[in-house]
């Protein structure tokens, strides 16, 4: 800013901002909170190195970035942003799962709704392996013991609720 109200960050570094603070821009005062988060898990120092190196038309994205990250590594310092990715894809696996156990539920009431009216040229293909298969497919889709339910991947999500 280099004006009367010094940046964030030369405000939290006790210093005074100059005209040309690479920091005034992206920090301004009135939001000392994400520099201080970024310069405690970064430092002062690294954040100014990596924010002289890129071009200035992505230092905006680089500050949100690092903000970003900041912030998770608050939350999970051993995983940060890695931790709350890893978690949202196990998310979106499970839903895959139970996505598709409901699809082949459907089929299954789809099956049973429209039973199929044999002929004789079907009955004469069909062996008895087949019908038994058909048979276990049949009494497998019926059962309700065949959803999973695990519980104990419950766990905390990067909001601090629990979720499952």
């Amino acid at each position: 800013m280099g004006g009367n109200s010094p940046c964030a960050s030369c405000k939290l570094l006790r210093r005074r901002c100059a005209k040309d603070c690479i920091f005034a821009p992206y920090f301004p005062s009135d939001d000392p909170h994400n520099f201080a988060i970024v310069h405690k898990v970064f430092g002062a120092s690294n954040i100014s190195k990596m924010l002289q190196e890129l071009p200035v038309q992505q230092r905006v994205d680089a500050v949100s970035s690092l903000v970003y990250e900041a912030n998770a590594r608050v939350r999970d310092p051993v995983y940060g942003c890695v931790g709350a990715i890893s978690y949202l894809q196990n998310q979106v696996s499970q839903l895959q799962m139970q996505l598709a156990v409901a699809q082949a539920e459907i089929l299954c009431l789809q099956m049973q709704q429209e039973p199929m009216v044999p002929t004789p040229q079907i009955l004469d293909q069909v062996d008895d392996k087949s019908f038994v298969l058909h048979n276990q497919y049949l009494n497998f889709a019926n059962s309700s013991t065949n959803v999973i339910h695990d519980h104990s991947l419950k766990r905390e999500s990067i909001f601090g609720d629990m979720v499952s």
